[in-house]
């Protein structure tokens, strides 16, 4: 499984202002733009960092979107989701 999307989500939500107030207004319509998996794409409209994380996503583009406000997504949920994480899922060779 790729995590390009997901981390595509982080960088543009950081760097393109028009993508980061669609997000906030309009997720689905945001997340059309990109090629997600349905895990991804169902975790990220759940503001699922867990499994975000678990899956490879980078935590710092993670955050971005909880700094952001996108996503339901805050500071104080980003942190206490992102605790629960655990450890990251094996990567394949």
């Amino acid at each position: 499984m790729s995590t390009y999307g997901v981390n595509s989500v982080g960088r543009r939500v950081v760097h393109d202002p028009a993508f980061r107030e669609l997000l906030r207004a309009d997720p689905e319509a945001a997340l059309d733009e990109l090629e997600l998996t349905d895990e991804e794409r169902a975790a990220l409209m759940a503001g699922d960092v867990t499994t975000l994380y678990r899956l490879g996503a980078h935590e710092y583009l993670l955050v971005s979107i909880a700094l952001h406000g996108a996503l339901g997504l805050d500071p104080k949920l980003f942190s206490e989701r992102i605790r629960a994480a655990g450890p990251r899922r094996a990567r394949p060779a």
